[in-house]
C-alpha cells in the first residue's frame, strides 16, 4: 500500500508522513531530501545551480543512504536550492525509479513531496494534498529555524515561501498540484496532532482492510 502526500513547503507534510508511517508500520521517504542532496552536491563543488547537466549527473550518481540523518540538507537555503534543481526534467527522471522502488515495499510506504500522487505514484491507494496559508507556513518555518538557533526574519521567509510556491506550481515539469483523486487537508488552523488525527481519518476511509497495524 502506498500513501502519497503532496503539498507546498512548510505545510506539515513531512511531519505527517513520518507519523503515518510509524502508525502503520510503513517505510517513509521525504522525497524533498533527494533534491536537497542533489543541490548540495552542486554547491559543495561550486557548480551553479543553473547547470542542468551537472544537476542531472549528480542525481544519477546520488548516494541515497542516510538522507534523514544528514544535517547539511536542512535549512531554508538548501530548500530554496532544491526548488531550483527539482525543476529540471533530467533530475526528476534520474530519481523517479528509486522513488517508485521505495514505494513498492511491503507492507507499505509513505512518500511525501510535490508530485507523488501525480507522477511518482499515480496509482497510490491513498493520496493526500496538505496545504496551509502562506503566512502560517512562514510562521512555522520561522519558529523551526529559531528553535535550531538560526537567524531568521519572518518577512524574508514569507517572501521565500511565496517564491517557491510560484516556482513549484508554474514549472512545466511535474508542477505542484493536487492529483485529481487526492483528498485535500488544510492545516492552517491545525497543530501537528490535529493534522495527524484529521489525516488518519482520511486514510482510514481509503485504505484496504487489515493493512498496517
Amino acid at each position: 500500500m502506498i500513501i502519497a502526500i503532496d503539498g507546498p513547503a512548510a505545510s506539515g507534510k513531512g511531519t505527517l508522513g513520518k507519523r503515518l508511517a510509524e502508525h502503520f508500520g510503513f517505510a517513509h521517504l521525504d522525497t524533498g531530501l533527494l533534491y536537497r542532496a542533489v543541490a548540495r552536491v552542486l554547491m559543495e563543488r561550486s557548480i551553479p545551480l543553473t547547470d542542468r547537466d551537472a544537476a542531472a549527473q549528480a542525481a544519477q550518481n546520488l548516494d541515497v543512504s542516510h538522507l534523514e540523518d544528514d544535517s547539511r540538507l536542512r535549512g531554508a537555503a538548501m530548500g530554496e536550492a532544491a526548488s531550483v534543481v527539482s525543476a529540471y526534467q533530467p533530475v526528476r527522471d534520474a530519481l523517479l525509479a528509486f522513488q517508485r522502488q521505495f514505494g513498492a515495499q511491503e507492507p507499505g510506504a509513505v512518500l511525501d513531496g510535490r508530485d507523488i500522487g501525480t507522477v511518482v505514484c499515480p496509482d497510490a491507494e491513498v493520496k493526500l494534498f496538505i496545504t496551509a496559508a502562506p503566512e502560517e507556513r512562514a510562521r512555522r518555518r520561522h519558529r523551526e529555524l529559531l528553535s535550531r538557533g538560526e537567524q531568521a526574519e519572518y518577512e524574508t521567509i514569507l517572501l521565500d515561501i511565496r517564491r517557491r510556491d510560484e516556482r513549484d506550481m508554474s514549472r512545466s515539469t511535474a508542477p505542484l498540484k493536487p492529483a485529481a483523486d487526492a483528498m485535500t487537508l488544510d492545516t492552517t488552523h491545525l497543530d501537528a496532532d490535529g493534522t495527524f488525527r484529521a489525516a488518519l481519518d482520511l486514510v482510514e476511509r481509503k485504505r484496504p482492510a487489515k493493512v498496517g497495524r
